[in-house]
């Protein structure tokens, strides 16, 4: 999946890819948020405030899940 960065105190990148909304915070801990379409992806990206947009209209609306992604070797 592309990630765009973003401008946030609080979130790093985004990106989307089959109705999968992926949210990497500033901590690195990585969220995918499913049924997001792509226009409130596209709403997200162009946000003045990603995190304000989080908040109003991710956060608390659809499901998610924290991604444990695992380092190949030599990275």
């Amino acid at each position: 999946m592309q990630m765009h960065s973003v401008k946030s105190s609080q979130i790093k990148e985004i990106g989307h890819e089959a109705e999968t909304l992926a949210v990497r915070f500033n901590t690195g801990a990585l969220y995918h948020y499913a049924g997001v379409s792509a226009q409130t992806f596209g709403e997200f990206l162009a946000a003045a405030s990603v995190g304000s947009f989080f908040g109003a209209h991710i956060k608390g609306v659809y499901e998610y899940q924290r991604i444990n992604e695992t380092k190949k070797e030599g990275e």
